[in-house]
């Protein structure tokens, strides 16, 4: 059976909680990523920054904010302010199917992979996507034959 480990993301981006939301915005925004955990000093696992997160924290476009104010304004929000510190998780081996399950039940965009209390991983819905995608080629190619 497949576990999280065999799929799951390990070139990971994390930043700490003293990081700022200027910093994660810059992150994802370079690296195209939603999600960025957030890690201490002995990169344990202590909670998760997302895109959607930042969304919903963002001055709107309507109040006349330009985008260097908003920069300023980020800079001076700590990640341990906003920080989602209640995050489900799994180890590296889980079952896959389980951690499916679980982003599709409670509509998560990702699960952190941490054992032992490392953060060594992460699971998100693009690698089920690609995973999909890679399953669908091998059906359609053992079809050809």
């Amino acid at each position: 059976m497949l576990t999280v480990g065999d799929l799951m993301t390990t070139q990971l981006f994390t930043l700490l909680e003293t990081d700022t939301l200027y910093t994660a915005k810059q992150i994802m925004e370079m690296a195209r990523v939603r999600h960025v955990p957030i890690v201490d000093a002995k990169d344990a696992f202590i909670g998760l920054i997302t895109h959607r997160d930042m969304l919903a924290l963002a001055v709107s476009k309507l109040s006349d904010i330009d985008s260097s104010t908003q920069d300023e304004l980020d800079a001076g929000i700590p990640l341990r302010e906003i920080m989602r510190s209640d995050v489900v998780v799994v180890s590296s081996s889980a079952l896959l199917r389980d951690a499916a399950q679980m982003l599709l039940d409670h509509k998560y965009g990702c699960l952190p992979v941490v054992d032992a209390g490392k953060l060594v991983g992460i699971i998100t819905e693009a690698d089920f996507l690609r995973l999909t995608i890679s399953l669908m080629d091998a059906l359609e190619n053992r079809g050809e034959r």
